[in-house]
């Protein structure tokens, strides 16, 4: 399917304007992608025409709005094809679902001496919660090594499972180098030690087909944010048998059966872990965002993002001391740069009076650039609505850059 790229481009209104007098060119698509109207509209419709506080409503504008968050909550079922819709969580981000799990499921299945293995390729989100366990726990953090390609070594995983392996926990796609992680055959490797796997899918969903049964994973965490949908809410996706064991992650109204000064029971999935009122305007607003996906298709958004990263990449690869790091044979719609001695901080900077959006440093993946011995790299990261056209500029503005620093 060949997709119209400038009438997706005017669903987009954030896109039509100019920045220090040049035409946008929103490269910085990892971060956050921009919003279509039709999530815009829906996130405004909640708020002029149904909304009030969900559940235990019994007017009209309560039970309509009540009835659209459940709507949405069915439709992230659907999205990701989980079993249940009460195995779909909202919270705040990928942040959150990722320190929910730390806690909830460190709280009741690791104990001292317990082993979480992650990787090199790590967002500080999916690291600083199990350090925070390992504290409060005595656990161990075990680390995947890459190699200079970007690519998990596997090999390495193998030697590093123990009878004390109690969680796997792994980036599905790398925010900073782009690579997408085999996570299907390290799930496969882990369920045949019974080792639960939970894969951190932010830089995923966007970009590729996600099938939580097919891959069989454990749990699944993703944000609206980098869907096309809004800020402050994202998805815990977890299988019934765990998240009926674990603990509740916070305290107060909605996840309560009864209380008393005396004790508290708690509600049943999923609201055991929704405590308080939730983002019902950012819940249904992904919803909208899922339906904008699904109707362009995941695969020919997957499709077309990789021309653009093949184009990219040939293209800058043609520019005097260009260093792209993350090669993986796998990867998704990212470039991670350094040319020269330029630093990315000053690339990035000039590159915005150009009117060209990048992200620059770390991106929260300090330990990544440690492998790499370099302080951060420049990142363009391509969404659906970017163009080749978008690219050349970037081109020619790493040309200018480079020219002015000598």
């Amino acid at each position: 399917m060949s997709l119209d790229i400038q009438k997706i481009r005017n669903d987009f209104p954030i896109l039509d304007q100019q920045v220090h007098g040049k035409p946008l060119a929103y490269l910085d698509n990892a971060a956050t992608t921009q919003k279509p109207r039709q999530v815009i509209d829906a996130v405004n419709d909640v708020y002029t025409k149904y909304n009030s506080n969900i559940h235990r409503g019994v007017h009209h504008l309560s039970n309509v709005c009540t009835q659209a968050f459940e709507d949405a909550r069915v439709k992230v079922q659907k999205f990701i094809n989980a079993e249940h819709s009460h195995e779909v969580i909202f919270t705040r981000g990928t942040t959150e679902s990722v320190n929910l799990i730390a806690h909830s499921f460190g709280d009741v299945f690791l104990k001292e001496g317990d082993e979480v293995i992650v990787s090199q390729l790590e967002h500080h989100s999916n690291i600083v919660p199990w350090q925070m366990l390992e504290q409060r726990k005595g656990i161990s953090l075990n680390v995947i090594p890459i190699n200079d390609k970007g690519e998990l070594m596997l090999e390495e995983l193998d030697e590093m499972f123990t009878e004390k392996t109690k969680l796997v926990a792994l980036a599905h796609i790398s925010n900073a180098l782009g690579t997408i992680n085999p996570i299907k055959t390290i799930i496969d490797k882990c369920h045949q030690r019974d080792i639960p796997v939970m894969i951190d899918g932010a830089q995923a969903v966007q970009h590729v087909s996600v099938d939580v049964q097919a891959l069989d994973c454990d749990f699944y965490v993703f944000s609206g944010h980098k869907l096309y949908g809004p800020t402050g809410i994202g998805i815990l996706y977890g299988k019934e048998k765990w998240l009926d064991q674990m603990t509740p992650y916070q305290g107060g109204g909605e996840m309560i059966q009864t209380v008393s000064f005396e004790g508290t029971t708690f509600n049943e999935l999923p609201f055991k872990f929704e405590a308080g009122t939730p983002d019902y305007s950012g819940a249904i607003g992904l919803a909208a965002a899922i339906d904008y996906v699904t109707h362009i298709g995941v695969d020919n958004i997957a499709a077309y993002e990789h021309e653009l990263l093949v184009y990219g990449t040939d293209k800058l690869e043609t520019i005097p001391q260009m260093n792209i790091y993350g090669t993986a044979a796998e990867k998704a719609s990212v470039i991670s740069f350094l040319v020269g001695n330029i630093h990315p901080y000053d690339m990035g900077m000039m590159l915005d009076k150009m009117g060209i959006a990048v992200r620059t440093g770390h991106h929260c993946a300090q330990p990544l650039m440690q492998r790499y011995n370099i302080p951060g790299t420049v990142r363009a990261s391509f969404a659906v609505y970017n163009t080749r056209e978008e690219i050349d500029r970037l081109v020619e503005g790493i040309l200018k850059v480079s020219q002015l620093f000598g």
